[in-house]
């Protein structure tokens, strides 16, 4: 009987033996089939970061040398005993802009002004639209004007990229007019003085030149400028406006959002450049604009005095963006900064 027992006991060792041998290895197979599982689940590869600074930004469009060129008298629109008015082209990167030149009657040179229109819709826009009337009176007074359409306006070659960047093509296309008309041969430019005028969207653009090239031009006049800081007019222009459909989701998709990419919102606004601004600034903003915030121009104002720039500004109290009844003193007080600069 003894002996019986004994047997059973040994047995039942080996039983547990086997048994524990056999749950241990389940266990270990178990624990490296979920680690080789784990290992197969593709990583998320994270996505790539745009770029802080691109050609449109105001510190790589500072090193670029613009050279544009070949500046074409097409026909004469107009004669009058004052000027004689040009249809005009010349090229800007690789696109033929188009644009109107008033020459002075008489014995050049004349110092240069270039005017920068306003936001005009380029499906109705026509050659020379625009700042008509300073267009007139700045001719009459002496100086020949330079008015560019801009890239996909009137009669100038399409950019497809234009509507996505930051409204920094109309600013190569300026730039580049100033280098068409040094690079000319016409005896009637007075290429050492040369003046700018910019309104409302046109404002801008001659902000951004002012800070992109501050030795371009010896003076400047904003008309109700829109802001200096680029997010501002995105936020009050781009975003609601349902003619810009799409263009504020690819602004997103190809530079960022401002919480993804503040510094390249950053370097495309002048207003953090206002340091390098060389030349003297007037500055004028009617209160009743319903367009531009009088505000804007007040803190542009201010900003620019804190940065000590030379800058002098007159609010007209009852002045809509088009200085409609404000527009001869406007005009005169223009005309006197000019004169005094560029004469």
């Amino acid at each position: 009987m003894k002996k019986i027992l004994f047997i059973l006991a040994i047995i039942a060792l080996l039983a547990l033996a086997i048994f524990s041998t056999l749950y241990f290895k389940n266990k270990n197979a178990e624990k490296t089939t979920s680690i080789e599982i784990k290992n197969e689940i593709p990583k998320q590869e994270a996505q790539p970061k745009k770029p802080a600074l691109t050609k449109d930004s105001i510190p790589v469009m500072s090193e670029k040398e613009f050279q544009g060129s070949d500046l074409q008298l097409v026909k004469v629109l107009n004669k009058n005993d004052f000027y004689t008015r040009y249809s005009i082209t010349y090229k800007s990167e690789d696109f033929k802009i188009s644009g109107i030149l008033n020459v002075p009657v008489g014995k050049g040179p004349f110092p240069v002004l270039f005017l920068n229109h306003g936001f005009i819709d380029p499906k109705f826009y026509t050659n020379g639209q625009g700042l008509k009337r300073e267009q007139d009176f700045f001719a009459r007074n002496g100086y020949v004007v330079l008015h560019s359409d801009y890239r996909n306006h009137a009669l100038s070659d399409f950019d497809p990229e234009n509507d996505v960047r930051p409204r920094s093509g109309y600013v190569e296309d300026i730039l580049n007019a100033i280098s068409a008309v040094k690079k000319s041969e016409f005896t009637f430019f007075d290429k050492e003085n040369i003046g700018m005028l910019g309104h409302s969207m046109g404002g801008g653009i001659t902000l951004n030149v002012m800070v992109t090239k501050p030795d371009i031009a010896k003076a400047y006049v904003l008309l109700a400028p829109i802001n200096a800081d680029y997010k501002v007019n995105f936020d009050k222009w781009v975003i609601p406006d349902e003619d810009f459909s799409g263009i504020a989701e690819e602004f997103y998709a190809q530079y960022g959002t401002i919480e993804e990419n503040p510094q390249f919102w950053k370097s495309i606004s002048a207003i953090n450049y206002l340091d390098k601004i060389k030349s003297p600034v007037m500055l004028h903003q009617g209160a009743k604009d319903e367009d531009v915030p009088v505000q804007w121009s007040r803190q542009l104002f201010q900003d620019l005095k804190n940065a000590g720039k030379e800058i002098t500004y007159y609010e007209y109290p009852e002045g809509p963006h088009t200085f409609i009844n404000e527009q001869s003193l406007v005009m005169q007080r223009t005309l006197e900064f000019f004169d005094k600069t560029l004469k």
